[in-house]
């Protein structure tokens, strides 16, 4: 497969971090309004937020983290990077599976549910059979979500570990050149 050129590189890394940094800024309005639904009175407060939660991970997550995916994999296969040369690329490659997970299928379901319980008939929503649970497990979801962002971000700044040793050069081979 051919390598990208350095300009066809440079697009390609700005593109995922356009995606990344909208996956991160995603998180803290996440972050946000969850904390607001978890400190409000008003129901139609607690409804906002869930609609608008729900409404991100059904739009910006979701196009941000196949973005990102799919731009981080092509960086890694078009350069010198590789899919599984360096320790560093593995673990942010788990923690992209982690993302997915929780992004694509936790969060967005439990917005969901949160959305439908909120918009049944009752005077409070936190007495709703099963909303404070659904609540929390967004936080649980919101929490890992954000650490794991958090955390492939210090990961692509630090590129901790190195190289795999099958990756390295034998240092007999490495002398004589």
């Amino acid at each position: 497969m051919n390598k990208l050129s350095s300009r066809q590189r440079k697009i390609l890394l700005l593109l995922h971090l356009i995606f990344a940094s909208i996956m991160l800024g995603g998180q803290a309005v996440f972050v946000i309004l969850a904390l607001t639904a978890s400190v409000t009175d008003s129901v139609s407060v607690l409804q906002a937020c869930y609609t608008i939660m729900h409404l991100l991970a059904d739009s910006s997550v979701r196009a941000s983290t196949i973005g990102t995916t799919v731009t981080g994999i092509l960086l890694s296969v078009l350069t010198s990077w590789g899919l599984f040369r360096h320790h560093w690329l593995i673990a942010k490659e788990a923690l992209t599976l982690l993302t997915i997970g929780i992004g694509l299928i936790g969060i967005y379901r439990w917005t969901l549910r949160g959305v439908e319980l909120t918009g049944l008939a009752g005077s409070n929503d936190w007495d709703t059979a099963g909303f404070a649970v659904n609540h929390a497990w967004l936080w649980t979801g919101i929490a890992l979500q954000t650490a794991s962002l958090i955390a492939m971000f210090v990961l692509s700044v630090w590129k901790p570990g190195g190289q795999r040793r099958i990756y390295k050069r034998p240092i007999k081979e490495a002398k004589a050149r």
